[in-house]
């Protein structure tokens, strides 16, 4: 039996920076003060007009897989993890197929929202359980959200910046993954998103007339205490699952959007700050890339787990979909 192991990270910040003072000017408005106090972000990062998704992902990814000793034509499998693809069709994971020269990868998206990477990786995890094919998957997640922004839109223009992430998943002799857990809350499926460009509503030009172009937006209200709520049970669960307790996690990932939701929620598990790390107060909110971007900056930093340690990834993306897993730490 093959056990599914992270063997390396890599990730890719845009070199564009908007700080809140740079929205201040741009709202007319002070959100500076909100946003620190708040959520916890100073600044974020901006594509370049020039810039895709797949550009992100294939940087990010590049250095992901020459950190794991590998060439591109070793994978086997790419997976992205994204809601803001190249295209609504074909899947983006063609194309970064292509960029990298991936030539013997099958590939396909995975969109869940800002919960989509920790189900890729849950994915990656179970074909390599199952299926001796796989040997090396590349899980990786690109967030290009500023292109569906209205900078005049103070509820989202503070938020989302673009960034991407990946790790390489290897088929291993000793166990990486333990356990996973998939869960949603459908009913808040028309609450955040991008609406326009899809069956539902397509861009034609009496939609964009009438409704603007697609652009990422809050609809309906949904509690905001959802992720507070819903976080501790689910890592409870998931590490139960793993047949460890909470006190065996030695580091935990959540969802980047807000840095007093993370305070809460590991106060909750009777856990120190230690044992997380968080990255929206340089590089905001990057949705599915925000959780594999603040592992690789945590082990930059000499933060992050070491060989032996386990490590859970909590997210929740629009839909409302949520996913957990616990891993093992394999890289020495």
């Amino acid at each position: 039996m093959k056990y599914a192991q992270i063997i390396s990270t890599g990730r890719y910040i845009p070199e564009k920076r908007v700080t809140n003072q740079d929205l201040n000017k741009i709202l007319d408005e002070d959100v500076d003060a909100w946003l620190i106090e708040n959520v916890g972000i100073r600044e974020r990062h901006v594509m370049a007009e020039n810039e895709t998704t797949s550009d992100l992902i294939g940087a990010a990814s590049r250095q992901a897989i020459e950190r794991a000793n590998l060439k591109p034509t070793d994978l086997d499998l790419i997976i992205v993890a994204t809601d803001t693809p190249d295209y609504l069709s074909p899947a983006t994971a063609s194309v970064v197929q292509s960029k990298l020269g991936a030539t013997n990868a099958g590939t396909y998206d995975v969109n869940c929202a800002c919960a989509a990477w920790v189900t890729a990786l849950d994915l990656a995890a179970r074909y390599i359980a199952t299926d001796s094919d796989f040997k090396n998957i590349l899980v990786a997640s690109g967030y290009g959200m500023t292109k569906f922004l209205d900078w005049r839109d103070k509820y989202t223009a503070t938020l989302f910046a673009d960034g991407a992430a990946a790790v390489v998943v290897r088929a291993g002799d000793e166990p990486g993954y333990l356990s996973g857990k998939l869960m949603a809350r459908g009913e808040y499926h028309d609450a955040l998103g991008i609406y326009t460009g899809g069956t539902y509503r397509p861009a034609t030009a009496e939609a964009i007339a009438e409704f603007g172009k697609p652009r990422v937006q809050f609809v309906k209200k949904f509690p905001k205490t959802f992720n507070s709520d819903n976080w501790p049970p689910l890592v409870r669960d998931v590490v139960a699952k793993a047949g460890l307790t909470l006190d065996d996690i030695s580091f935990f990932l959540f969802t980047q959007l807000n840095l007093r939701t993370i305070e809460y929620v590991m106060e909750n598990l009777g856990q120190p700050m230690s044992k997380t790390h968080w990255i929206m107060d340089k590089w905001g909110y990057l949705g599915s890339a925000c959780i594999p971007a603040a592992l690789d900056d945590a082990l930059e930093q000499g933060k992050g787990p070491k060989r032996g340690d386990n490590v859970v990834f909590c997210a929740t993306g629009g839909g409302m979909a949520m996913a957990a897993s616990v891993w093992r730490w394999t890289i020495s």
